[in-house]
């Protein structure tokens, strides 16, 4: 009796537990009990199911990424992360805004890399300043770019004011806007979203949607140098989208930017820090060597060796060199004599309120960069007409207003010839 007793008080609490269970169960919030499972999210799945009603060009371009061959499924990248705000969406947990964290449960290895670069915060500090990076992010980030992040906010992008600022400025430089969950950047400014692509970041049009126009004029020199026409003429024959580590020259036979910034070809390893391989910084007024000049300059040495001889490579950077070093001259000349014009009171102290200061701008800012660019990039037109012939025009429009202010420019030498006076006639 007293086993029976047992037994039947057993299953009476094993019965109670399950009720409970059951019950507990049915009253969880509809957040826990519906998250799917990584099949119920697959692209075909849940998700689709309703994206493929209202978002359909997303679910075709995740159906055709390399995630999807990779077994990559939806909640996988829009899972909240540390830091992040979740969102309660039609039943699932997801993060509020993705960013650069969320790709790096993956791809931890090009993140670093990535904030190594001058995409990471100088970007958006070279904006902004260094106002909405914490101390770790700045102190981090002066290791590798001195004075990059640690510095002001950008005088003209305040005087042209917060609408051009957002949808000028920040369209390019928010490839290194901190976020809120610690990380920095956005991996989709050069990957689309959802079809995550190493072909469309290959694509010389993708890096030349913010590095074109005026003041870094990389995408029209690389269409007029040879590497550039060799690209259009023959890209139908480049295989894109090649994974990385398998990337060879029978792939990308002829440089894309890609190629010699960050690809792994030959004897080099792939790398999502596009400043690893440089050697000047040729944005300042006046370049100077970096700190890794021989690494970066034998690291892009070894990439022009895929299709060039060591000789010619030696030579084509001693001529670059040589236009980086008289442009230097050129500005730092200029420079003294906008000074001399600011000490005899022409000039004030303040940027960008007279018409002469845009002129001074141009000086260095458009003309000066361009044909240091030009001389990196084989593109002998921006070195000469884009570059060192409006360096002269704009050096013969300093000097005229400065001798219009009885200024004597007979000190400063730009390395120009002066016009002579033509010989009289014997006639």
């Amino acid at each position: 009796m007293s086993s029976f007793r047992s037994i039947f008080l057993a299953v009476v609490i094993a019965g109670g537990l399950v009720v409970a269970a059951f019950f507990l169960s049915a009253n969880r919030p509809s957040i826990e009990t519906e998250q799917p499972t990584a099949e119920l999210v697959k692209a075909t799945g849940k998700c689709a199911s309703c994206h493929r009603q209202e978002t359909p060009a997303i679910v075709t371009a995740h159906e055709r990424s390399p995630h999807v061959q990779e077994g990559v499924n939806c909640l996988d990248c829009h899972r909240p992360q540390k830091g992040q705000e979740v969102l309660e969406h039609r039943g699932f947990e997801i993060s509020q805004s993705l960013t650069s964290k969320n790709c790096q449960q993956c791809h931890a290895d090009a993140y670093r890399q990535f904030t190594r670069s001058r995409h990471g915060a100088p970007a958006w500090a070279a904006v902004h300043g260094s106002k909405d990076f914490t101390e770790e992010q700045i102190e981090r980030s002066e290791k590798f770019h001195e004075g990059a992040v640690k510095r002001p906010p950008n005088e003209l992008a305040r005087l042209e004011g917060e609408a051009a600022t957002q949808v000028g400025c920040e369209g390019c430089h928010s490839i290194g806007k901190p976020n809120d969950d610690g990380s920095i950047g956005q991996c989709t400014q050069c990957h689309t979203r959802h079809r995550a692509s190493v072909e469309f970041a290959r694509q010389p049009r993708t890096c030349g949607s913010c590095h074109m126009g005026p003041d870094h004029s990389q995408l029209e020199i690389y269409r007029e140098s040879k590497h550039g026409v060799i690209y259009s003429t023959y890209k139908d024959e480049f295989n894109m989208d090649v994974d990385p580590s398998e990337l060879t020259v029978e792939d990308m036979p002829a440089p894309t930017c890609a190629t010699c910034h960050m690809s792994g070809q030959g004897n080099l390893s792939a790398t999502h820090d596009v400043t690893e391989r440089l050697s000047w910084w040729l944005f300042a007024p006046v370049s100077e060597k970096r700190p890794t000049y021989a690494q970066g300059q034998a690291a892009m040495k070894e990439a022009c060796a895929n299709c060039h001889t060591q000789q010619h490579t030696d030579e084509y950077y001693e001529g670059a060199e040589a236009v980086v070093r008289a442009t230097n001259e050129k500005v730092e000349t200029y420079m003294s004599l906008v000074q001399k014009l600011r000490d005899e009171g022409v000039l004030s102290e303040e940027p960008f309120d007279e018409e002469l200061e845009f002129a001074i701008f141009d000086f260095w800012h458009y003309y000066g960069r361009t044909a240091k660019h030009g001389a990196f990039m084989n593109g002998a037109d921006y070195v000469q007409w884009h570059g060192n012939y409006e360096l002269l025009h704009y050096w013969v429009k300093l000097r005229d207003a400065a001798k219009k202010n009885g200024i004597s420019v007979d000190e400063y030498d730009i390395g120009y010839e002066e016009p002579q006076p033509a010989a009289a006639s014997s006639e």
